[in-house]
Order: structure tokens, then sequence, then C-alpha cells
């Protein structure tokens, strides 16, 4: 189950998201406020999951291996905002 969670975690982030708050407490336990998480899934859902999973199961985001998670997680959000702008800008280059 954990495995199906993190391949869903990786491949579709907000639907993982919204599972999360819709069927357990793991986010919410997370996070003291509602707007974080709010903002996190329009911005940076990936980074939002692993603050979740760092924060729940790892000792917190300031432990080495949530540090590790977190950076990770940064950089699965960077990378899809990057690979959509590059495929933007071939679009328009070959117009």
């Amino acid at each position: 189950m954990t495995c199906l969670l993190l391949a869903l975690a990786v491949l579709i982030p907000r639907l993982t998201i919204i599972l999360l708050v819709i069927f357990g407490d793991y986010v919410g336990r997370a996070y003291d406020t509602w707007g974080w998480p709010l903002l996190g899934f329009f911005v940076a859902p990936t980074t939002t999951l692993a603050y979740a999973v760092a924060r729940n199961d790892l000792g917190g985001p300031t432990s080495p291996l949530g540090i590790i998670v977190m950076v990770l997680a940064i950089l699965i959000d960077l990378g899809v905002f990057k690979g959509g702008h590059a495929k933007a800008s071939v679009a328009r280059r070959r117009r």
C-alpha cells in the first residue's frame, strides 16, 4: 500500500492530497492551518506532500532524512514548472 501511495504521490500529487484530506487526517496533522496546504495544492503539490511526510513520519522537516525528502520534492516541483515552460517555448518557435 505504501508503494502505491508513493507512486500516486509522484505521478498525480494533487489527487493524492485530495484523497489524504478526504480519507484521513494526514495532511491536517502536518499543518496548523488550512491556508498552507491549499496554497501548496495549487503551487507546489509535491513539496506539500513531502512536508506532510517529513512532519508526520521522518521526525520533522529539519531532520537529515526530512531535508533530503524536501529537497527532492522541491526539485520535482521546479522540474515540472521548467518542463512546461520549455514545451511552450518550443511550440512558439515552431510557429
